[in-house]
């Protein structure tokens, strides 16, 4: 059984105090501040967006004149905003019309729900990354950014090498925020080219 060490709880009473529904939310903070991903105007597809913690960050940070599209099977627990456009549905049940836009940035914190079984929760994990790419090679602007949420393996590794031929810069990245006895972590992709 995990154990919440003094870190752990940190973020997640700093998320309550800041007004976000998950701690989550300081996972892509410090992405976006390391690798600056996110800009005002910024159109920003949020795959796995509940509950709403990366929605409200981005929003901010895209501004008025900025749009955000979140999908998740999950409902966000988070005030309607202007800038903010929220579908419940499942990333492997959007259509083509799902992905009419194109986009600066994509970010994907999808994640299965564990079985403990690290290996399966690992493919699974796999499956959810994988399909966040594909997303995101319909859909993002030359020049755009990715983000997305992958369980540290062997496979993981094999994703990784292939993703990054996409992209003018990649690279893996563990954020403080990440449970550290987690295989969380997340790869990063700027400067897609098709």
């Amino acid at each position: 059984m995990y154990r919440k060490d003094n870190q752990d709880e940190f973020y997640t009473r700093l998320a309550q105090k800041q007004g976000y529904p998950a701690r989550s939310v300081y996972k892509l903070k410090e992405l976006d501040e390391k690798y600056r991903l996110i800009r005002k105007g910024d159109r920003v597809l949020d795959l796995g967006c509940a509950p709403g913690s990366w929605l409200l960050y981005l929003a901010q940070k895209v501004g008025a004149k900025g749009q955000i599209l979140g999908f998740d099977t999950e409902d966000v627990k988070i005030p309607p905003s202007a800038n903010i456009v929220f579908i419940k549905k499942s990333v492997f049940d959007m259509t083509e019309a799902d992905l009419k836009n194109k986009f600066n940035v994509v970010v994907s914190d999808l994640s299965p729900k564990t079985s403990g079984i690290k290996f399966m929760d690992a493919g699974r994990s796999l499956e959810m990354a994988e399909k966040a790419f594909e997303i995101a090679e319909k859909v993002l602007r030359p020049g755009g950014n990715f983000v997305c949420k992958i369980f540290k393996n062997e496979l993981s590794d094999e994703f990784f090498g292939q993703m990054k031929n996409y992209f003018d810069f990649a690279q893996r990245f563990k954020p403080k925020a990440v449970i550290k006895k987690s295989k969380e972590l997340y790869m990063i992709g700027k400067g897609f080219r098709i």
